[in-house]
């Protein structure tokens, strides 16, 4: 019998040089360089520039790159006025798909060659933050705040989101959050960028189908699942029952195992400790009950599948951006955020290939499993005669 890869998992479809998963090894290479070096050294901006340019940036290709994503962050005042008319209680991911495919009414969907790809990239970069930020006090009645040129990336969404500055603190850890988000190789939404791609779509368009992957529980959904886990459960004490009942009846743990990482998650390494600071810091319990979950989790699986499993991206995630006091739907519309820039890399290398050539337009085999009605098929009947 044939063997099927379902779901293409582990099957190659294409080349890139954006980035690369060692699942064996929990390794995380962005462009070359480790995760967990960026993640120390670098900044949201810096990153940025890597996964789209391939290489660092010197210091003034960093203030260039800068003033383009300072420039580009404001949107049409059309477009907040339409933000206006959607149901207060619409799903963040709906409005941000919406209102990404939109973009393509107010600029210039041409981008026929590279250099007008980067400037595509740019603006998409920009502005995702202002369409979240601007939805976000557009529902809740409040006044649209303006980007602040003199604020970094991460510090700007925080700002425009809350109308307060943030603690240099805390819009560190929220810079790191956003490096560790922004390419994971051929996931979901990536594939499907690449796919929309494929067609020759434009950059909006291929952007917008990769956010409504992304929404998904599955994918980019999982940490705001993550969250509302740990309300429900609440107490530390009630991790244990509540996730062995779960797994007794089959149920996912949200947060805990990877398609691809057979060890830590690298990125989990780096939100946990994030995530521990923040709970010194708040005094707020999410840490501590997050951690519980892992070990009991972990625990749980060995005693009754006899497996290993490990947190993933999500887990932690979730209790930093509770601790920073983002609103939970907002978990993943923030994921796009950073994972903008890796979808604009993946859109540009897939429409600019170098490397090996591939069929331009991604077209995968289905195995037909449906009915036969003998050797020429189902006969047609007209509506009189069927019964």
């Amino acid at each position: 019998m044939e063997t099927k890869n379902i779901g293409l998992r582990g099957i190659e479809i294409a080349d890139t040089k954006i980035s690369n998963i060692d699942g064996e090894q929990g390794k995380l290479i962005y462009r070359g360089y480790d995760i967990l070096d960026l993640a120390k050294n670098s900044t949201f901006e810096e990153t940025a520039y890597l996964l789209l340019y391939d290489s660092l940036p010197n210091k003034h290709q960093l203030n260039e790159f800068n003033a383009k994503l300072i420039d580009a962050r404001t949107i049409p005042k059309q477009m907040q006025k339409n933000m206006g008319n959607w149901r207060k209680d619409a799903d963040p991911m709906d409005m941000l798909q919406a209102f990404v495919a939109a973009l393509a009414g107010y600029f210039d969907e041409e981008f026929s060659n590279k250099d007008a790809s980067y400037d595509r990239a740019i603006n998409l970069v920009a502005k995702v933050p202002t369409i979240i930020a601007s939805w976000q006090r557009i529902r809740n009645g409040l006044e649209v705040i303006e980007p602040d040129p003199s604020l970094s990336h991460a510090a700007n969404f925080l700002y425009m989101m809350s109308g307060e500055k943030p603690d240099p603190k805390v819009e560190k850890i929220f810079d790191i959050c956003l490096i560790l988000h922004a390419d994971h190789t051929f996931n979901a939404s990536t594939f499907t960028a690449r796919q929309v791609t494929s067609t020759r779509a434009h950059m909006y368009s291929a952007t917008s189908a990769a956010i409504g992957a992304l929404s998904g529980e599955l994918h980019g959904g999982a940490n705001t699942e993550v969250m509302k886990m740990l309300v429900e459960i609440e107490e530390i004490e009630k991790v244990q029952p509540w996730i062995k009942e779960k797994m007794g009846n089959g149920d996912r743990i949200m947060g805990m195992g990877h398609a691809v990482y057979k060890t830590y998650d690298p990125r989990a390494q780096v939100l946990k400790e994030l995530s521990r600071k923040l709970a010194e810091e708040t005094k707020e319990i999410w840490f501590a009950l997050t951690e519980k979950v892992e070990t009991v989790t972990i625990s749980e699986m060995k005693l009754q599948k006899d497996r290993d499993i490990y947190p993933n991206v999500d887990l932690y995630s979730a209790s930093i951006y509770y601790m920073l006091k983002i609103p939970v739907d907002l978990n993943t519309p923030i994921f796009a955020i950073s994972r903008v820039v890796g979808w604009t890399a993946h859109i540009i290398e897939e429409k600019f290939a170098e490397a090996a050539p591939k069929p331009a337009l991604y077209r995968p085999k289905a195995s037909y499993v449906g009915k036969y009605c003998g050797p020429e098929g189902c006969e047609y009947k007209t509506l009189d005669l069927r019964k």
